[in-house]
């Protein structure tokens, strides 16, 4: 039995908009401001899969909607290539936020039919509770 509120203490928005991938590019996601959180997670679903590999790639910046870098090392809690979605299912990458500003791009790679893909960012760890 479950007697620990988390749900006071995360915040779920929207990172990427179900989108049907049916080529190989790259899908960019909507950003996420972390701003009053310590940490985040992108929880990632693959559903109607034909083929392909779809990789994410997490970007960050200070600066609203400019200025993005890839985000690599010690700051991915996971990997990468281990939260690749290659079937349908699911995925996490988390982030060691130091940055204010993320997103979640997804790679994808030997795609010809794809596969539909949606991402949700989890923030949590807030400086303030409860979170709205």
């Amino acid at each position: 039995m479950a007697s620990i509120d988390q749900k006071s203490v995360l915040k779920n928005l929207n990172a990427l908009t179900p989108a049907a991938i049916s080529s190989n590019t790259t899908t960019v996601g909507i950003e996420i401001d972390s701003i009053g959180f310590n940490s985040l997670t992108f929880l990632n679903r693959c559903s109607a899969f034909s083929d392909g590999v779809f990789t994410p790639l997490i970007e960050a910046t200070d600066v609203s909607g400019s200025g993005y870098v890839t985000i690599t090392g010690d700051s991915i809690i996971g990997t990468e290539a281990k939260a690749a979605l290659s079937a349908a299912g699911d995925s996490k990458v988390g982030i060691a936020a130091i940055y204010r500003y993320y997103r979640i791009s997804f790679v994808s790679t030997g795609v010809s039919t794809g596969a539909t893909l949606d991402s949700v960012a989890l923030l949590g760890s807030p400086r303030s509770a409860p979170v709205a």
